[in-house]
Parts: structure tokens; sequence; C-alpha cells
């Protein structure tokens, strides 16, 4: 076995019980570990119906870029790069996960892998070290497989230039990205763009469509209802089946356009710039969960009994996260002790008073039309005469204060322990209220808002330690069944 493969650590798992899921093609490990094949140089997903290598001729990796940097290219047949992978790996400080989670939002194409050090306060050559030992590639290599992917995207679903594809993927050169899509799929992207993929629906003009995978069981219907139910007049809007909202990018705004499918979901992005498509990707991948390791998930939860019905009656729920970490602490500290209808209205007069305006093309649905408000707007608008609470109003101007002057850390891949800390120091906010934000803004699985009356109530009788690592997913299933049951 190769000296990158020992070091990949995929846990609980030996060579022995991965070589018969793969023998099985067991979908259920798809995500979780991709396989390289020494006699054709190519890697897989686990499920490929390809014929089975022999044992000594596989090599395990935790993550496609790490079978790339070993020397493989992607299976053209099983298309292992659409899989969202979230491997947990085995890393007692937590940095690795932080690492790949950063990476995967774009961090090291706006920094530089020395600005992801920092952001982790590790030196470069420390993080360096943890990403070959535990996962086989560096940061670099990382960051090279995500633009590569995106770029693979594009490449299949829309008509753009190749030379756009490029430079909206994050490639500095049209040579550099032929070089990486050689030997990341084999093919040069002309030739991978022979047979364009055609769009579900037709777009409207200025839109691009994309289905974005999704690894199975998806509940989409339930995560955009959970969205839905939530929507801030003028910046969100909800159906029944499709959900709207504007989007803050670093070249402008946008508006997200979603619709779930099967093993997808669905997606209409409406912006001036191309420069919204990557920041667009990821703020999707970041509200639906898609990266979920939804079959560990499930395996988890089914410990506990009443869980386990849960998990039977409404496989692949996920966890609602967010687009921005800021506009979930202000939805937080809004809904404290209100119900979700209330929360609501005093959002949308928040966002009024304090949210820009975006352009909407002529003929284009005017029910969202504003950005949610940033942190230095609310920290500088008038907050009084909106219906809040005196104490209410001074929670949000302190937090907004905070967050404008970069001193709370609501990022997924943040140090979750330091941000939870940051939280409660600020005034009216407590142990909901970061929890509630580590749930769905840092994207931490674990997260409990023990304190919320539904969860106190839902979860009486459930053993909630024997819960962990996946309390976040358990309080989704609870907060779903007790909405449904009392409709």
């Amino acid at each position: 076995m190769s000296p990158t493969a020992l070091r990949t650590s995929i846990p609980g798992y030996d060579a022995e019980s991965l070589y018969r899921a793969v023998a099985s093609r067991d979908r259920r490990f798809d995500g979780r570990f991709v396989l390289g094949v020494t006699s054709t140089g190519i890697y897989c997903r686990p499920s490929c119906l390809a014929r089975t290598p022999k044992p000594e001729n596989v090599r395990y990796y935790a993550l496609p870029a790490a079978a790339v940097a070993a020397g493989f290219r992607a299976c053209r047949r099983c298309r292992p790069d659409r899989v969202s992978p979230r491997p947990h790996i085995a890393d007692e400080t937590g940095l690795v996960d932080r690492a790949l989670v950063l990476i995967g939002q774009g961090v090291v194409d706006d920094a530089g892998v020395a600005g992801l050090a920092e952001r982790m306060s590790v030196s470069e050559r420390h993080l360096h070290r943890l990403l070959m030992t535990s996962v086989g590639t560096g940061a670099l290599g990382l960051a090279q497989a995500r633009r590569a992917q995106v770029a693979r995207t594009l490449l299949e679903q829309t008509v753009l230039p190749v030379t756009d594809v490029a430079f909206t993927s994050g490639f500095g050169s049209l040579r550099q990205f032929n070089d990486v899509m050689r030997a990341e799929y084999g093919a040069s992207p002309s030739e991978l763009r022979r047979h364009p993929a055609k769009p579900d629906r037709p777009a409207n003009a200025g839109s691009l469509t994309l289905r974005l995978p999704v690894t199975v069981p998806w509940d989409g219907g339930r995560l955009l209802a959970f969205l839905g139910t939530r929507a801030v007049t003028g910046v969100e809007a909800y159906d029944g089946d499709r959900y709207v909202r504007t989007l803050a990018t670093p070249s402008g705004s946008a508006v997200l356009e979603l619709e779930p499918g099967e093993g997808a979901v669905h997606v209409q992005l409406t912006a001036a710039d191309l420069g919204a498509i990557g920041p667009a990707m990821v703020a999707v991948r970041r509200l639906c969960d898609l990266a979920a390791d939804i079959e560990a998930v499930e395996t988890g939860l089914s410990g506990s009994g009443e869980m386990r019905a849960m998990v039977r009656r409404r496989p692949g729920l996920r966890v609602p996260g967010a687009v921005d970490g800021w506009e979930i602490l202000v939805r937080a500290i809004v809904g404290q002790q209100v119900s979700v209808a209330a929360a609501r209205t005093f959002l949308g007069r928040i966002v009024e008073r304090c949210g820009p305006e975006i352009d909407r093309p002529p003929g284009e649905d005017r029910s969202v039309h504003r950005l949610f408000p940033s942190a230095e707007a609310m920290a500088e608008g008038d907050l009084d005469g909106l219906g809040l609470t005196g104490r209410r109003v001074a929670t949000l101007r302190a937090a907004a204060e905070s967050a404008a002057a970069g001193a709370l850390l609501l990022e997924p891949g943040d140090d979750l322990s330091e941000a939870r800390r940051r939280l409660v120091a600020l005034p009216g906010i407590g142990p909901w209220t970061a929890e509630y934000v580590a749930l769905r803004a840092l994207a931490d699985p674990d997260a409990w808002p023990g304190t919320d009356l539904v969860l106190a109530r839902a979860a009486s009788g459930i053993d909630v330690e024997r819960l962990r690592p996946w309390r976040a997913y358990a309080g989704v299933h609870l907060w779903t069944r007790y909405s449904e049951e009392t409709a």
C-alpha cells in the first residue's frame, strides 16, 4: 500500500471492511472514501459498477483530492467528484475538520494558505503536516480539487465560455486550468463539455441553472419548508415548493431560487456578475447541508428507540444552515422567547429599515428585493420604534458592534468553543442563542439548544447524551415532528 494511503484516516474501518463495501457496491459509503485502482490509474466511488478490482490493487483515500495527489484520475463512469465528501477525520484537536470546512468555503482562493493558517491560529508548516498525515494532500491540493469540481459543474451544466469558466472557478490562467482538469479528470475542458447536461428547467434571462448532487437519502422538501416557515419579507419567499432568497456576494447581489429534486437540489442563480457563481454554490451547500454524512448521522441516532422511529419516518432530514452567520445571530436574538411568526414580523421591520434594496430585472418577481442588513448597517442604524424591547435593541446593537469589529466567530470552520464563549459574553445572549447559532451558522453537528421549550418537552424521556455527536440532527427531527403534529 502506498505511504499516502497508509496515512489516510478513515475512522472505524480497516482495509478488509472497506473492501467488502467496494465488493458489495454499497452506496452508503459514497462520500466517506474513494478507492484508487493501481492497475487502471483511476479512482472511484465505492458503489461504482465497474468490475471489482483485486484487493492488492486497491488504495483507500478519505478525499478525492488525496487520490489525485497520489496520481489517480476520476472515473468517468461513477463520477466520484460529484459526491460532496465530508469525512470526519480522526484528529484530537479538530483542526483538520476545520481546515476542510474553510478550504471548501474558498478561504485558500481568497487568502492563500497563509491566510488559512492565520485564521486557524497555526503555522503553515503545522497545518501542512496535519493535512498530509490525516488526509494525504495539502491545502493547495484540496483547494485545487474544489476549483476543478466547480469548473466541471459549470462546463457540464452551463453554456458559459471556457475562459469564463476558468476564471469564475478561481484559476489564475487558462494553462493552469487545462493542466489541472487533465490531472483531475484525464480530459481537457473542451472534452469534458462534449455532452453538456440539459437544464432541468429553463432559466430566466441573465440566470444560470445548476443541479447540485446530494448524498441520499435527501429530504429537501422538509428542509426548504423549515426555511420557508421562517422566511423574512423582502429577503425570502416560499410558495410551498420553491424557496427564493437574496444573497450578498463579493461582486454584488444575487438571487437564489431552490427546488428539491431526486438526489439533488435545483438552483437558479440570477446575478449581474459571474463572480457570484462560486460564493452562491458555497452558500447553497451550507444552507442545505449538502455535505452531511447522512448515513453516519442516521446510524448514530438510531441507537435510541424513539429517535430510530423518527429517522425511519423522515429519512434524509438535514440541518438547515445559513448563507451568513451574522444573519443567523440576528434571527436568534430576535427570536428569543417569541413565536416564529412574531420573529418574522420583527425581522421584516429590521430589513425594511436597514436592508439595502437590490435591482431586479424588469418582469422579475419583486417579492425579494432587499439584502439582509450587514452588521455595520445595524450598528449604525436606528432600531427604535420597531416593536422590540429596549433590552433586545441593546443586545442587537452590542452584537452588531462586535461583529462589525470582527470580534465574533460566526462561520463554519471557526473554533466552536471560542465562538460560544464570545457569544455568551455579550449582554442578552445566553446558552440557547449560542447553541442555535452553533447549530445553523457554525455547522456544529452536536449543537443542542436544550433550553428550547419544544425540544425540552419533545426530548423528555430520551437520553440526549446517547445522541452525541449528532444532537443537532436530533433537534431538527424533534422540531419537525412537533410542527407536523401540531399543524
